[in-house]
């Protein structure tokens, strides 16, 4: 009965902001999440749904980053570290059962991207759009195209944005194995 309780709460919060976002007319156009201690921008056009994080099954001979498939609603997904594939971490080369929190999430990319993979974040913090940054610098040098460039938020915070659709064409993604 709890379950259903808190469902129904959940559902009635959603609802109100959903109901305040379209009066105060806010868009947002990125998913913020949390990295390593990196905070990133995804497109929301670019991004699917946002799943708990699951039991991932590991596949052998195959990049750090990648870190094996996982069941969602009955597809299998590859499932990337993104902390791995940013090297945004120093631990990302430890365990995965050490890694995991109860703030750990699955981001799968948008079906329209042809890619059966989700990404695997620390923690989501919510919605941004535009307004929410006050200044916009290059990627860093160095970076792959995939990361595009740099916002920063009035207080002061870099985001990295990435594009979701140009990671996934890079060859260096798509070739998972080791």
């Amino acid at each position: 009965m709890a379950k259903r309780q808190s469902l129904k709460e959940l559902q009635e919060r959603l609802a109100q902001r959903l109901t305040a976002a379209r009066s105060e007319g806010v868009t947002a156009s990125w998913l913020a999440v949390e990295v390593g201690s990196q905070r990133c921008l995804l497109p929301l056009v670019q991004s699917g749904e946002i799943f708990p994080w699951t039991p991932v099954q590991g596949v052998p001979y195959t990049r750090p980053w990648y870190v094996g498939v996982a069941n969602l609603r009955g597809g299998l997904f590859g499932v990337v570290d993104l902390a791995a594939l940013l090297n945004a971490s120093a631990g990302s080369g430890s365990a995965v059962a050490d890694r995991v929190t109860s703030e750990s999430r699955l981001v799968s990319l948008h079906a329209a991207l042809g890619v059966n993979a989700v990404l695997w974040v620390d923690r989501l913090l919510g919605l941004r759009g535009g307004a929410a940054f006050v200044r916009v610098d290059d990627a860093p040098a160095q970076a792959p195209r995939w990361l595009t460039r740099v916002l920063v938020d009035a207080k002061g915070d870099a985001w990295q944005e990435l594009d979701l659709q140009v990671l996934v064409n890079d060859p260096a993604f798509l070739a998972i194995a080791a």
